[in-house]
């Protein structure tokens, strides 16, 4: 078991590296379909990920939404050009409801 943990871990590890590439390529060619999968899939195996390594879903979520307050009191740079960290959050909320 231990074995097999540690090929999937190192297999979700590639999936990133080749997802992010897969991004960045459909980014240069703006391939609007081709960006959503590599975004989707980016999401995914991250989360699958996070379970692997032991933490649950729940506990990603609220680590993100704790990052995005943190990034709208300190201002980041998205958040104070464009408003994304708060349209981020309050779509999350919306999500909830």
């Amino acid at each position: 078991d231990i074995t097999k943990g540690i090929r999937v871990i190192e297999w979700l590890k590639t999936e990133l590296v080749a997802t992010v590439a897969t991004l960045f390529k459909a980014i240069l060619r703006n391939s609007q379909e081709t960006i959503e999968e590599a975004l989707a899939g980016l999401l995914i195996i991250v989360y699958v990920m996070a379970r692997r390594l032991g933490l649950s879903f729940a506990q990603i979520d609220l680590r993100v939404e704790s990052k995005i307050r943190q990034g709208i009191q300190e201002n980041h740079e998205v958040e104070d050009w464009y408003g994304d960290l708060t349209a981020l959050l309050r779509y999350r909320g919306d999500k909830k409801r």
